[in-house]
């Protein structure tokens, strides 16, 4: 059974699913839906296309090198059957999803980490900013330690002709 990828979105189309299409110059594409066959037609390119595994990919969202992605490339070499190294494969198949999905998820937590930090600092802004919703006055007035630093400035007019009175 041979699984093939969709050109447009990388997914699996499993066999008798998804549609062909053959180019004038013999080029074939496979399609595992509808939806990707009609943004092909309509000449979209699939990097910027945010549902797409090459969108993902290229701003960062899945991870782009592993050693586990080796094991799933296409080999056209046949080999001979040997029931030892069909068992030990199968063994391996498992420890490599293991290890892909714990890295997949290490790469999450890692992206998620700025964001993380980034929301922390409004927060806290936020809070420095809106401190008197928080706190009563009085609490705010008799504890200095929550009260904001005052800045005194320094503001000087000079009478141009903008800031005076307009006469009619």
């Amino acid at each position: 059974m041979r699984l093939e990828k969709c050109w447009f979105c990388s997914s699996t189309v499993y066999p008798g699913h998804g549609i062909q299409f053959v180019r004038n110059d013999a080029k074939i594409f496979r399609f595992c839906r509808s939806k990707c066959h009609k943004n092909f037609k309509m000449k979209r390119n699939p990097r910027k296309v945010k549902w797409t595994k090459a969108y993902r990919r290229l701003h960062g969202k899945d991870m782009t090198q592993d050693s586990t992605f080796e094991f799933e490339r296409k080999r056209n070499r046949p080999e001979r059957y040997d029931r030892n190294l069909a068992e030990n494969t199968l063994k391996a198949i498992k420890k490599i999803d293991k290890i892909r999905s714990d890295r997949a998820s290490d790469h999450i937590k890692n992206r998620l980490k700025t964001g993380k930090v980034q929301r922390q600092k409004e927060a806290r802004k936020q809070l420095e900013q809106g401190i008197h919703l928080v706190k009563a006055p009085l609490a705010l007035a008799q504890d200095s330690s929550l009260r904001l630093p005052k800045i005194k400035v320094n503001v000087s007019q000079a009478q141009t002709e903008e800031n005076q009175p307009m006469e009619e």
